[in-house]
C-alpha cells in the first residue's frame, strides 16, 4: 500500500529520433556541479552505438574542489547546444530512492522536484539525442553534504512486530514536533505503508509527534503489512533533517468482530463474516453508559483489580466497588474492558448494571479472551453513552469517515471541522 508513489523517472519517455543532414553535438550542464559535452560519430547516427554524452566533462568549483553538493539546491541538467536535447533522466541514491523531476517540453532542461538527501551519494543517468537523432547517454555520480548544525527527526513505527487483528492501525512516533504543514507533507511523503493484498490507505496526524495509518476499510484477513521510512537525510524544516527508522512488518489474522447491542444486552462475535457465538452481556448503567462505536482490542489481562476510586467514585458510596476481575480484554486506556462479571449473572442478557465495561459469565469471558487478539474489533451500538473518541483513549480511528480521516493528512488541501484533535470530545474514565 502506498499513498504516495516513488517517482522512478522524470519527464516523460524518449522521443523519436529527429533526422537532420548535419552531424550535431549535445552539451549538458549539470547545475549541481557538472558540465557534460557529447558529439556524434562520423558514421550514420542510427547505426552506431550510443555516443558518450560526457566526452568533455567539467565540474563546478565546489565539486571540482572535492566538496559535496548542497542538498538544499535542486539538481538541474541542461542541454546547451541548440541541436541536442535531453530525452530521459533517472537519479537515485545509494539506498535506491528515486529523485522526482520534470523535463521541459523541448528537452532543454531537467530539474528535480523532490528534495535531495543530506549525506547521500547519487547516481544520475542521462539519455540524450543530437540534432541527427543519434542517441547518447552519460552516467554521473556526486555526493551531498551534511549540515553542520541540525536536529535529527527519527521515526518509530508501531505496534511491535507480530500478528494483529484487521483493525490495528500502524503508528509513527516522531522524535521532534512537526507543526508546519509543508514540513508535515515532507514527512508524510517519506513514510510508506504497503500491504499484500494491496488496499487504499492514508496517514492522519494525531498531533505534532504522532501519525496513524489505516486503510479505507479494515485490513484484509491474513494480510502482510510493511512500513518503512525514506526520510533519512531529507530536509524537513530549517535545521531539522530526517533520521533513520527501523522498518516494520505486521501480519493480520482472521477478521474477528464483536458487536454488542446494549439495548438487547447481547454480544455477537463474528469470524470472517460468520457468527460464531452469541453471548448474554450487561453494559453500562445510566450515568456510566458504555461508549458507542468501534474500538480496537489493546491487550488482554488475566487478572485486574478494579476500584471505583480510579474513576472518581468515593469509597463508601452506593456506587463504590473494589473487585477482582478475570479474563479482562482491554478496549480503552481509561479502563473499559470486556471481562468476567459473575456478580452480575442475573442481569446478563436482561439489564445494564455495570460501570461502563461489558460483563459476561466467566466461561464466556474466558472464551472471548482466548478468541480475540490485539487489533480485533469491538463495536457497541444502541448505548446511551458517548461515541468512542478517535484518539487518545485507544484506537477509535475507525469512527472517523474516510473523508474526515483523509483530511487529517498534510497531503490533502482542505480540513473539516471536527477532524482536528482540539475539536474532539474530552476523554471520560471508565472501569468495571
Amino acid at each position: 500500500m502506498n499513498h504516495s508513489a516513488d517517482s522512478r523517472s522524470a519527464g516523460g519517455g524518449t522521443a523519436r529520433p529527429r533526422h537532420r543532414t548535419a552531424a550535431g553535438c549535445t552539451a549538458l550542464t549539470v547545475a549541481i556541479g557538472m558540465a557534460v559535452t557529447a558529439c556524434g560519430s562520423d558514421g550514420h547516427p542510427l547505426s552506431a552505438d550510443p555516443y558518450d554524452a560526457g566526452q568533455d566533462i567539467s565540474f563546478s568549483a565546489a565539486v571540482s574542489d572535492g566538496k559535496k553538493a548542497d542538498p538544499d539546491k535542486p539538481l538541474e541538467i541542461t542541454a546547451e547546444d541548440s541541436g541536442g536535447r535531453i530525452t530521459d533522466v533517472t537519479a537515485t541514491d545509494a539506498a535506491g530512492r528515486y529523485v522526482a523531476g520534470e523535463l521541459s517540453a523541448d528537452g532543454g532542461r531537467w530539474h528535480s522536484t523532490s528534495p535531495l538527501a543530506a549525506g547521500a551519494r547519487y547516481t544520475v543517468r542521462v539519455s540524450t539525442e543530437n540534432e541527427d537523432g543519434a542517441p547518447g547517454r552519460e552516467t554521473i555520480a556526486f555526493g551531498t553534504s551534511t549540515p553542520r548544525t541540525k536536529k535529527r527527526l527519527d521515526v518509530t513505527f508501531g505496534p511491535d512486530k507480530g500478528t494483529y487483528g484487521v483493525g490495528q492501525p500502524v503508528t509513527a512516533e516522531l522524535s521532534a514536533p512537526v507543526k508546519d504543514r509543508a514540513a508535515r507533507a515532507v514527512v508524510e511523503r517519506a513514510l510508506k505503508v504497503r500491504s499484500e493484498p494491496a488496499v487504499q490507505g492514508a496517514w492522519h496526524w494525531v498531533d505534532d509527534r504522532k501519525l496513524h495509518y489505516r486503510p479505507k476499510e479494515y485490513w484484509p484477513a491474513h494480510a502482510t503489512v510493511r512500513a518503512h521510512s525514506n526520510l533519512a537525510g531529507i530536509k524537513v524544516a530549517e535545521r531539522l533533517w530526517g533520521g533513520r527508522a527501523k522498518p516494520l512488518t505486521l501480519t493480520t489474522g482472521d477478521r474477528i468482530e464483536a458487536v454488542t447491542d446494549a439495548a438487547a444486552h447481547s454480544m455477537t462475535v463474528y469470524r470472517n463474516g460468520e457468527a460464531i457465538r452469541t453471548i448474554p452481556v450487561t453494559t453500562g448503567k445510566p450515568g456510566f453508559d458504555t461508549r458507542n462505536g468501534v474500538k480496537v482490542v489493546l491487550g488482554k489481562e488475566y487478572f485486574v483489580r478494579m476500584r471505583g476510586t480510579s474513576i472518581g467514585i468515593a469509597e463508601g458510596t452506593a456506587d463504590s466497588y473494589d473487585l477482582p476481575v478475570y479474563y479482562a480484554t482491554r478496549v480503552t486506556w481509561s479502563g473499559e474492558y470486556v471481562h468476567a462479571a459473575p456478580w452480575s449473572a442475573g442481569s446478563q442478557g436482561a439489564a445494564n448494571v455495570s460501570h461502563g465495561c461489558t460483563g459476561m459469565s466467566t466461561a464466556n469471558a474466558e472464551w472471548f479472551f482466548d478468541t480475540v487478539r490485539a487489533g480485533d474489533l469491538v463495536k457497541v451500538v444502541n448505548s446511551y453513552g458517548d461515541m468512542m473518541d478517535p484518539f487518545g483513549n485507544g484506537f477509535g480511528d475507525w469512527n472517523l469517515t474516510w473523508k474526515n480521516w483523509r483530511q487529517g493528512s498534510a497531503l490533502v488541501a482542505d480540513t473539516t471541522e471536527g477532524s482536528a484533535p482540539e475539536d474532539r470530545p474530552r476523554l471520560r474514565p471508565e472501569s468495571a
